[in-house]
């Protein structure tokens, strides 16, 4: 058996982090001009980074949910937030990276993620009780 590309490894990391619905919505929404770029992303940031050893995907996803929220990239935050469900993060630790946030890049940046992961949070809980 042929090993696996670093586009499989990727696609592989990604469906694990972010769930199989995530990643097949983003798939049918691909066209010829983005393409690219999420073949990109798929090797690069899933393939290559995303699947080294030395890090837990807890540990890479707190890392990622601050970076994201110190750069204020809110819809990233929220998504990698609610793929915390996939990588054991607990709302405590992502609550302890974002107090990192609020030290680190700043009260502004941390509040807006605050607000950002409790509705995520909430949503998913809710989620939880409807299957219920």
């Amino acid at each position: 058996m042929a090993e696996p590309t670093r586009f499989d490894t990727g696609m592989a990391t990604r469906r694990a982090v972010l769930g199989d619905s995530h990643v097949d919505a983003a798939t049918a929404r691909q066209t010829p001009f983005d393409a690219d770029f999420q073949r990109f992303i798929t090797e690069g940031a899933w393939g290559s980074v995303w699947s080294r050893p030395g890090l837990t995907k807890r540990e890479r996803s707190l890392v990622t949910i601050a970076l994201l929220a110190a750069l204020g990239h809110d819809e990233e935050v929220a998504m990698h937030v609610r793929a915390t469900a996939n990588t054991g993060c607990s709302p405590d630790d992502i609550k302890e990276a974002l107090l990192h946030v609020a030290v680190y890049a700043g009260v502004p940046a941390a509040n807006r993620a605050f607000r950002i992961a409790k509705e995520e949070l909430a949503k998913e809980q809710a989620k939880r009780e409807a299957a219920q």
